[in-house]
């Protein structure tokens, strides 16, 4: 009971020691301050508060919340009540969960840490690169952010690894799609929990099993998903069909296979037809009236759905070059498409040019480099008019065969000479392409303009036409995604940072939001969601920098109890140096499996697999290349054996390994915690012959469990008894250098998700490879165990003496002559890492099966005894006084640190250590559970975005216009707000054709709200700054002459009749930080004959308004400087 008595004090005395006041800042790595004071200042200050600090139970019932969600005061209303009891007793049985394990574990190893044994520590840890990652509830390195999909084990994830993110015009869905298929998220679960889940996501619905998905659109007109696959088949899946699928996967409505290579890029145009874009500059239109007509076929008729697409086909590069033009976009990979709606174009994007294409006449407009020089387009002819004319005309079959021939010959002359031009355009650069300035990111922001990413970390701006604007860099890693919203853009790199910027290209923020890649993003319903390269999803609040973050760490913090878990494992390191021997069976089982029933983990590091120069020279060869890294036979055959010795298949399960040269590390886990543990790399790092030979190094298995990082590190380092400083540089070189990634000896994994970039922004570092943090990756680990042939001998002390104290068991004045301990108390070598005190004899060196003590060397030179293998360790605690907590996740202490004697397979002895891991992790369902209870019930947090997220009043001039042919109409948009800008964007709900001068009631959209080709609306998106107005162009471009494609060639021709048809345009606006919207709609009819067909309106037109086709006049249009000329101006006018 005094035990269950001092844990409970301990975990007390942990939660009241915190001070005051939160400290975030998302720019260093400041520690973060928890603060456990009830109240936070209106101007959220950072003055510390003397209240007294609030105890557990306390936490919980009385909560900063203003609102008194969590109080167990009178409320109003029984429901209200009834569900404010059940939030709190939730609360209450989260607590006692986590004291309940807190003490059932501390019960059940009061024993074991009293039996821990006792550590040196090296001195010089926790600092320069040999600093403890930071750990806490909350990461005080960023703001905090909604785990939507918490990282999963990579091994989970094969063939179904995330790639493209895509969310909802409305926010309501979150589309994925994957190596297999596609995935959605209903957004109003997306707080929810699975229980008895570990780290489950939020609930969502899969699709059947496809090919890779490489792009995403959304259609939000008609409710519908467009996917591009690896396959060249483009799928159609409907927003909302979840729910006819709820206990499987969802089937697409439509496909259709639409290149022979991968589908790379998808776009709908601002007239509703679906882009696509593959590889070597193929670039197809699907056009709207073929999409519409295969989704209006009957039951009995969606068998010929995909035939009807499929013929209705537009190569645009086809037309190109038929036409004579080349340049260099028609080779390169349509990697991306994006639609001006406003400008009515589309752009296409290569690694190193773009061009621009007329969305309505699907005609190339321009094609410029990524410096912004625009290529010649202009067809050279070689014949005269006269001489063309009589070749067109004349019926001689000699001379439709000249005219062929020439313009064979003319076509590839152009080609040549386009081809030569841009190859003279390189030479003039003084290379052959720079991949390093590829584009690897495009989007379209609310002013219009248009921001590029390059593999340099560049960001440029481009107008509406390809002209380049302004460039600017803040990241010199890759950019892999951009992102807008409002009035910011967001920009995600290869290293995993995040960037905030304004319109202006000002940096608001920046923090590390992943440990990997960054590859999408995505809008939802208050968050931009990042997916990165492991499958994680995070959401990130639109209001992110700004004063919500740090009330929201604050609580969060507060909270830690309520979604922290403690895991508990044992786990066994062993290192044996072979000299190229081999063991019998009964040594295994001294060394691993006479130890290995208690443990979850075992680590084995062995030296001198195999060596001799041949081997090491192809050992070297292999390295270099890349190429043959699966290990010798030698090492195969250990592997097998020790997987026999621990019952592997049964018992065990071997997560990896990895050879270098003559050192080996292999790792097994026991099934019952296999499923917790994942992401396995691995590394090796050459130490001999001037770091590149691998006779001397290291060689690492890094994995994740239970979401916490463990490293081990196998070494052999410089021999010889004077070789102290080699020794210490090679821990340095090995400790500095070591770059982990996934290795060929992986058991169950494939070669899917591996970032280059990162691997190949670490390589470049002169200084060895570090991590994105700019420290190594071993300083990364929350556990890293050394272990291995240190090689580091006894100093000043003879053969004879050393064997005497050895006899004498006089460990204790042997251990002061120990090399290692001195260069360790000295901060020389393995800073800051612990070491059970040894108590057993050296291991170093025997004659071979020569059993007990008198197998010590006594040849000719008498090599003096030492404790040349070690297992040295370093966990989360700055102090050893630390407790195991979100804080300080892993804690571990040595149970048991011994030499097997009476193995004599080798001229070593082998060493093993059993470890006792206490580690700490958050529950992420719950986590994410509180974090929206925190989102939707704090009352500051609700203040702020009821401040943040206002609409701005506007008001529209009109709600109703009649065109003729050719006619314009101008409709102004006034933002009534005196302080906030308002963002306007203009969609088309759809068309319908009015009977008997009634009003339309059905319209039908086009793709993505397209407009009508015959209509034309300039701009369509925007910012109104306050008391200011905006003119938009609404103008009738006149009778359309539509074509029917088949199969890539027009064969019908008709005249589009538009007369007496309705389109209802829909005004959108919103706040610069809000996804709220408020909706005005307005009519434009166009009518064959105005004195006919009257307006369906509270006024009937004029006849200077028929004059003008128009409600309101061109001549009316004025700027107005405040707001009381707004409101006088305006004040008549009627807003729908």
């Amino acid at each position: 009971m005094a035990g269950r008595n001092h844990a409970v004090d301990d975990l007390f005395s942990s939660l009241n020691s915190s001070p005051a006041s939160p400290q975030v800042n998302f720019g260093n790595n400041s520690p973060n301050l928890i603060n456990f004071d009830d109240d936070v200042d209106e101007d959220f200050d950072n003055t510390p508060s003397t209240s007294k600090p609030l105890m557990v139970f306390d936490r919980f019932y009385d909560s900063s919340s203003e609102d008194g969600f969590y109080s167990t005061g009178s409320v109003g209303g029984g429901d209200s009540s009834n569900s404010l009891v059940h939030a709190a007793g939730n609360r209450l049985d989260y607590m006692m969960q986590y004291l309940d394990r807190k003490l059932l574990s501390t019960d059940g190893k009061e024993n074991e840490v009293k039996q821990a044994l006792p550590e040196f520590i090296g001195t010089g840890g926790g600092r320069g690169m040999f600093k403890l990652p930071v750990k806490a509830a909350v990461h005080p390195g960023r703001p905090p952010s909604l785990e939507f999909r918490p990282h999963p084990l990579r091994e989970t994830q094969i063939g179904c690894f995330l790639r493209v993110l895509e969310g909802t015009g409305d926010g309501s869905q979150l589309w994925a799609g994957s190596e297999c298929g596609v995935r959605v998220w209903d957004m109003d679960d997306m707080y929810g929990m699975e229980e008895g889940e570990y780290e489950a996501e939020a609930p969502f619905c899969e699709s059947v099993r496809t090919s890779a998905t490489l792009s995403l659109v959304v259609d939000d007109g008609n409710k519908v998903v467009w996917s591009g696959h690896k396959d060249g088949r483009i799928r159609c899946w409907k927003m909302f069909q979840s729910s006819d699928h709820p206990d499987g996967p969802f089937k697409e409505c439509l496909s259709w296979q639409a290149h022979r290579g991968p589908v790379l890029s998808l776009v709908i145009s601002s007239y509703g037809d679906l882009w696509s874009g593959s590889e070597g500059g193929a670039i197809i239109v699907w056009p709207w009236e073929a999409l519409e007509k295969a989704h209006s076929l009957t039951r009995e008729e969606k068998h010929m759905a995909s035939l009807v697409i499929e013929r209705a086909y537009i190569d645009l590069k086809n037309q190109v070059t038929t036409n004579g033009i080349s340049c260099s976009i028609l080779s390169a990979d349509v990697k991306y498409l994006l639609s001006d709606h406003s400008g009515a174009k589309v752009w296409s994007v290569g690694p190193l040019s773009f061009a621009l294409w007329d969305a309505y006449t699907r005609e190339l407009l321009k094609v410029s480099n990524i410096d912004g020089l625009a290529e010649n387009l202009t067809i050279q002819q070689d014949l005269s008019a006269e001489e063309e004319a009589k070749m067109k005309f004349a019926y001689n079959p000699k001379k439709e065969k000249t005219q062929s021939s020439i313009s064979f010959f003319q076509r590839s002359r152009n080609a040549i000479m386009g081809a030569a031009d841009a190859v003279l355009r390189v030479a003039a650069k003084g290379g052959f392409g720079d991949d390093s300035r590829r584009i690897e990111a495009l989007v379209i922001t609310t002013d219009g303009t248009i921001w590029s990413g390059s593999a340099n970390g560049l960001i440029v701006k481009w107008d509406a036409n390809g002209n380049r604007l302004q460039d600017f860099q803040y990241h010199s890693s890759a950019i892999r995604c951009l992102c807008t919203f409002g009035l910011r853009v967001w920009v995600g790199y290869a290293s995993g940072t995040l960037h905030v910027l304004d319109l202006d290209g000002n940096l608001l923020g920046e923090w590390v939001a992943h440990g990997s890649p960054i590859i999408d993003m995505a809008v939802g319903p208050g968050y931009i969601f990042t997916l990165a390269n492991d499958g994680g999803i995070r959401g990130w609040s639109i209001l992110t920098p700004g004063p919500l973050d740090k009330i929201l760490c604050s609580e969060l913090a507060d909270r830690e109890l309520l979604y922290t878990r403690l895991e508990s494992f044992k786990m066994l390191a062993g290192t044996w140096n072979v000299a190229q021997g081999r063991a019998t069976h009964d040594s295994l089982v001294s060394w691993l499996a006479s130890a290995a029933n208690d443990v979850d983990i075992v680590a084995v590091g062995l030296q001198e697999v195999e060596m001799g120069a041949g081997f090491l020279a192809m050992s070297a060869a292999r390295e270099t290349m890349q190429v043959g890294l699966e290990g010798s036979s030698a090492g195969q055959w250990w592997l097998d054996m020790i997987g026999k010795t621990l019952d592997e298949g049964s018992s065990f399960h071997r997560v990896g390994s990895r050879q270098l040269a003559g050192m080996l590390i292999g790792v097994w886990v026991r099934y019952n915690i296999r499923g917790n543990v994942g992401d396995i790399d691995v590394a090796a790092v050459p130490c001999g012959f001037g770091n590149a030979i691998g006779n001397k190094g290291a060689v690492g298995l890094r994995m994740r469990i239970y979401g916490r990082s463990i490293c081990f590190v196998n070494c052999h380092f410089a021999a010889h008894l004077e070789a102290v400083n080699r020794r210490n540089a090679d821990f340095d070189h090995v400790y500095k250098t070591m770059s982990f990634s996934r290795g060929p000896n992986l058991v169950n994994t494939s070669s899917a998700a591996v970032s280059s970039a990162i691997q190949t922004a670490r390589l470049e570092n002169a200084m060895g490879t570090l991590s994105v943090n700019g420290l190594p990756e071993l300083s990364e680990a929350d556990m890293v165990v050394f272990l291995g042939d240190f090689n580091y001998r006894l100093d000043d002390i003879s053969y004879d003496e050393a064997r005497d104290f050895i006899s004498q068991r006089s460990f204790d004045w042997l251990r002061e002559k120990d090399q290692l301990r001195a260069e360790m108390k000295a901060g020389n070598v393995f800073q800051g890492m612990r070491e059970a005190v040894i108590t057993f004899p050296p291991t170093y060196k025997f004659e071979r099966h020569q059993p007990g003590l008198a197998g010590y060397d006594s040849g000719e030179k008498k090599r003096i005894p030492a404790w040349c293998d070690r297992v040295l360790y370093r966990d989360n605690r700055p102090e050893s006084s630390d407790i195991c907590n979100l804080n300080c996740p892993v804690v571990s202490s040595v149970m048991q640190y011994e030499a097997c004697m009476d193995v004599t397979d080798s001229d070593h002895k082998p060493v093993r250590c059993i470890f006792s891991v206490e580690l700490a992790r958050v529950d992420e369902p719950k986590r994410r559970k509180l974090f929206g209870e925190i989102m939707t019930s704090n009352k500051k947090i609700r203040r702020i975005l009821e401040e943040q997220c206002k609409v701005p009043d506007a008001i529209l001039s009109t709600n109703n216009i009649i065109l003729q042919d050719s006619d314009m109409s101008v409709l102004r948009i006034t933002n009534k707000s005196g302080e906030d800008k308002a963002l306007f964007k203009v969609i088309c709900e759809g068309q319908c054709t009015i009977k008997d001068r009634k009003q339309g009631s059905s319209h039908h959209p086009r793709g993505s709200y397209g407009f009508p080709r015959w209509l034309e609306v300039k701009p369509t998106v925007g910012i109104i700054e306050p008391n200011h107005i905006v003119e938009i162009s609404v103008h009738h471009q006149g009778y359309e002459t539509l074509k029917e494609y088949v199969d890539g060639a027009p064969q019908n021709c008709w005249c589009e009749d538009v007369r007496d048809t309705e389109v209802m345009l829909v005004v959108e606006v919103r706040g610069s930080c809000t996804t709220e919207r408020k909706c005005h709609r307005v009519r434009v009819r166009h009518n064959h004959s105005l004195s006919d067909s009257p307006m369906p309106m509270e006024q009937k037109p004029d006849n200077s308004t028929r004059d003008h086709a128009s409600v309101l006049h061109r001549s009316d249009i004025k700027w107005l400087s405040g707001s009381r000329d707004v409101v006088d101006h305006l004040r008549d006018l009627h807003t729908p």
